[in-house]
């Protein structure tokens, strides 16, 4: 599968409607690889002109600004905002919510000024113009889904709906947790957390929320952020779910769907 740089495209005098920012945990992290590729099967089958900054893209500087490290911040940000304007990017789509939140809100301020889309917004505006067509039987007709608000999408967003609207052209029955939407948990990784570890405690975060997500008796649980598809997927593990329970992400299972 390859996906078509911002260089090549340039190269050959061709620019792309939009411009798809994969994110370190998309590049990265093996779990997260599947997500970026369910998403680039989805814009190659609807037939988007995108293209990824591939080797150009540096990580968005969020985990390093809300650890404390502001110069670090800011000298990932000014790499990145000379790439993206070097280009002449206008418009961005990301499947993490802590680049899109980075992105549309944080890089404003120091010159990068884009229309930053995330993929639970960008999947729904395809299913709502018709261009994603699901099956008939798709593989999660009538399966209990149940989906969890990433903080960054949800609280620091307001996008609550969107993810939800994906999951109801699935056909799959969406049962909400009792923590969800404005009230929902986080999963335990955001704020930098991802990647240090926990202090003394009682429960780890993903294990409180893995008993919400038992609760609704759901087979799938959706999420739209590679950081909480591993909190989720941990938290599964934790309660011994493994076998009963799935985490995906939106795209993999609208992918799954078409």
């Amino acid at each position: 599968m390859h996906a078509p740089t911002m260089a090549e495209l340039t190269a050959k005098g061709e620019s792309p409607d939009v411009l798809f920012w994969v994110g370190c945990a998309g590049s990265f992290d093996q779990r997260a690889q599947k997500i970026t590729k369910a998403f680039v099967t989805i814009l190659d089958k609807v037939g988007i002109k995108y293209a990824i900054l591939g080797k150009e893209e540096m990580c968005t500087g969020d985990p390093a600004r809300r650890a404390g490290n502001e110069f670090m911040f800011q000298m990932m940000a000014y790499q990145n905002i000379q790439i993206l304007n070097g280009y002449g990017i206008k418009k961005i789509v990301t499947a993490c919510p802590h680049c899109f939140n980075t992105l549309k809100n944080e890089y404003p301020e120091l010159g990068g000024n884009y229309e930053v889309i995330h993929h639970a917004s960008f999947l729904q505006e395809l299913i709502d113009e018709g261009k994603i067509i699901m099956k008939e039987d798709g593989a999660f007709k009538g399966k209990k889904i149940t989906y969890h608000d990433s903080c960054y999408l949800g609280r620091a967003n307001n996008i609550y709906e969107a993810p939800r609207k994906v999951l109801e052209a699935l056909d799959g029955e969406l049962v909400e947790m009792k923590r969800c939407k404005s009230n929902g948990l986080c999963c335990g990784a955001g704020g930098a957390q991802m990647f240090k570890e926990e202090e003394k405690g009682d429960l780890r975060i993903n294990q409180e929320r893995a008993k919400d997500m038992i609760e609704t008796g759901a087979s799938i649980v959706a999420a739209a952020c590679p950081f909480c598809n591993t909190m989720l997927t941990d938290g599964v593990k934790m309660s011994n779910k493994e076998d009963s329970m799935q985490v995906l992400d939106i795209a993999e299972l609208v992918a799954a769907s078409i």
